[in-house]
């Protein structure tokens, strides 16, 4: 009994001193929580509420362009049944897009583009070439998901996974969790095809794929996903607005200069120009003002929150994260698509194994370097 409580003891030490956590819940067997918000496990239980949309199909606000477009509104719902029948052991949907829908990403992608080298940040801009070399990108046409996502997998283990419309701010950020993005593969409405009330595929494709293919973006989408995880409703509503300021409304500094890294901000013409204007507040990003800072959704933003780096972004979230309040610590396991609750003494102590290993591998390669 002795060895193993010391086993106990510098298992959650060497776990602690490797920075991965802040505090430790240790459980026995038979505790319960049920406080404990219900989150998935594995990639594959994103089936449970990829259909819990807040909106779905021809389900359109008054005042949206389509809303008395009959056709438009018929093709909404088709996308939307394509989406609500998908399951994640199945391959992506493809779509044959209209040519009144390529004449509108046409128009949406020919201006972006015009903007990307001046306004966008550089690791997007880096990106981007890829994306057409390799998915098919272009302003004549429209890429299909399958491809987007099979390239992502490749880069950043990221990928795809199309949605019938908007969820809840505490599914789809368990999705990134996953490193899933929930995407939308329908279009604006061919009436205004630089302005969409809501996400849809120019949107998702050309403002958020670019940067999940940036290594350091997608750790950080996904530690903003894995601090979702069993959070209270107050936390996650905090963390949506950390995601909004970052993921949909991020700018940085490049030598000075303001560049985009948002994808609302990169899949609109006019909120590019606004953004390096002397029209908005520009505030320093720190998680603990950012994420009770109040926003427009249907106007540019007033305020911006600037970052210095991916990597800073990461670690200013991650340590906003230890001062919440939840029950359980988590892990994601990528060779088991799968997240861990850190609930036992083994799990602990392979995982401080796992640090030790990668950090002697780390030592070994730096030493053969200097050398």
């Amino acid at each position: 009994m002795a060895e193993r409580s010391e086993a106990k003891s510098v298992a959650l030490s060497e776990l602690k001193a490797s920075g991965l956590v802040n505090s430790i819940k240790v459980f026995t067997a038979g505790d319960t929580d049920d406080n404990i918000p219900w989150f998935p496990m594995h990639v594959a239980e994103l089936d449970r509420f990829a259909n819990q949309i807040l909106s779905y199909g021809s389900e359109l606000d008054s005042d949206h362009p389509g809303f008395t477009d009959p056709v438009y509104r018929a093709r909404r719902k088709e996308f939307a049944d394509i989406a609500f029948h998908y399951r994640h052991v199945e391959k992506l949907p493809l779509v044959e897009y209209t040519d009144a829908e390529k004449a509108t990403w046409s128009v949406m992608y020919k201006k972006l583009k015009e903007l990307f080298p001046t306004h966008a940040c550089k690791e997007f801009n880096k990106v981007f070439p890829m994306l057409e070399q390799h998915c098919g990108y272009s302003e004549d046409n429209i890429p299909q998901i399958r491809d987007i996502s099979a390239f992502l997998q490749r880069t950043t283990g990221f990928r795809l996974r199309p949605v019938a419309g908007l969820l809840s701010s505490r599914d789809f950020l368990a999705g990134l969790a996953f490193r899933v993005f929930h995407s939308t593969q329908y279009i604006r409405h061919p009436s205004k095809p630089l302005y969409t009330p809501e996400p849809d595929c120019c949107h998702e494709l050309i403002g958020h794929v670019p940067l999940f293919a940036d290594p350091k973006f997608a750790a950080f989408s996904q530690e903003i996903g894995l601090a979702s995880l069993g959070a209270s409703d107050d936390d996650v509503k905090k963390l949506a607005t950390i995601y909004w300021f970052t993921v949909e409304f991020g700018i940085c500094r490049e030598n000075g200069e303001i560049k985009a890294y948002g994808a609302g901000i990169l899949s609109s013409f006019g909120e590019l120009e606004y953004c390096k204007s002397d029209k908005p507040k520009i505030l320093p990003f720190q998680p603990e003002v950012t994420s009770v800072t109040p926003y427009p959704i249907t106007t540019y933003q007033p305020t911006y929150f600037v970052t210095e780096s991916f990597e800073d972004a990461k670690r200013l979230v991650t340590d906003f994260a230890k001062t919440m309040n939840k029950p359980v610590q988590v892990q994601y396991n990528p060779y088991t698509e799968s997240v861990e609750i850190l609930d036992n003494i083994e799990q602990c102590k392979n995982i401080a194994d796992g640090v030790r290993n990668q950090v002697e591998a780390l030592s070994a390669a730096l030493k053969r370097m200097i050398q």
